[in-house]
């Protein structure tokens, strides 16, 4: 089968799935949910066939270095190699720009069911992706991918408001072993004072205001398919991946049409994409 049927066939699958998925949600439910604790996982959203088609794609771009790329050495969190001449140097984080690496990434980015949750969770049917910010295919790699200290998004972007909302899919499991989102619930409610931040703006886990909070942290298990939404302001966090196998995750970031990004900042560089 060529590769142009064999596309063709998973968008006609996509399309099925996102009718069939979205009599089974309940947006109150999810709205309440995320309001309160800053996230909200929606079980089961992507078919198994659309998770290995956006996998596949990532692979093959992984394997031809298809840029823009970001390196584990290039952000040197704690596990990265420490440079691109060590072993593991040119082990790749993340694939930056995903909405414009191929139709399934769009096809993922504008899905019914996510325009009408984030319509719900935004309460506007004004909305936009941000290509400056996530918009990328998480690639953490085995023995070389590095911790994510504890932080919220927000830390560097620049928009008038932090009322963005980041749609994580999971392409395979996700799961304490390979390095999962780990969370503190209720945590985008949270003024917490510069002091208790670092440099680089993680959260001082030593600090004795923060080990309360840190009893709280929660794992976020996913199969296949799941969809993590996430308030921007949410703390979270991730370890590193002690598998055999490649995690890819797809992750865009969201706001409302009214919330500008700052002119002349790295969360203006691109132009944003509206999506209802």
């Amino acid at each position: 089968m060529s590769v142009s049927i064999k596309s063709s066939i998973v968008l006609i699958q996509f399309r099925i799935t996102m009718s069939s998925i979205f009599n089974k949600i309940d947006l109150l439910a999810i709205s309440n949910s995320f309001h309160s604790d800053g996230y909200f996982i929606v079980r089961n959203v992507f078919s198994s066939e659309i998770c290995q088609q956006l996998a596949s794609l990532a692979e093959a771009q992984l394997e031809q270095l298809q840029i823009p790329v970001e390196f584990e050495t290039d952000v040197k969190y704690p596990g990265a190699p420490t440079s691109k001449h060590t072993e593991g140097g040119k082990t790749v984080r993340r694939l930056k720009g995903a909405y414009a690496r191929g139709d399934l990434f769009k096809q993922v980015a504008k899905a019914e069911i996510v325009k009408q949750i984030l319509s719900e969770l935004f309460k506007s049917n004004r909305l936009v992706l941000n290509q400056n910010h996530h918009n990328s295919i998480m690639t953490k790699c085995p023995r070389f991918s590095s911790v994510t200290l504890w932080h919220r998004d927000t830390r560097y972007w620049s928009f008038e408001s932090e009322k963005l909302i980041n749609v994580w899919l999971a392409l395979g499991n996700e799961n304490h072993e390979n390095g999962c989102l780990r969370v503190l619930p209720g945590s985008h409610l949270l003024d917490i004072s510069k002091g208790r931040f670092d440099d680089e703006s993680f959260l001082k886990i030593e600090h004795p205001d923060n080990q309360r909070i840190l009893k709280s942290a929660q794992e976020i298990e996913l199969n296949a398919g799941d969809v993590l939404f996430f308030n921007s302001r949410l703390i979270h966090a991730a370890g590193q991946n002690h598998t055999d196998e490649i995690k890819y995750s797809l992750v865009y970031t969201y706001h409302d049409e009214t919330n500008k990004p700052i002119e002349n900042t790295s969360s203006s560089k691109l132009p944003e994409v509206k999506i209802s």
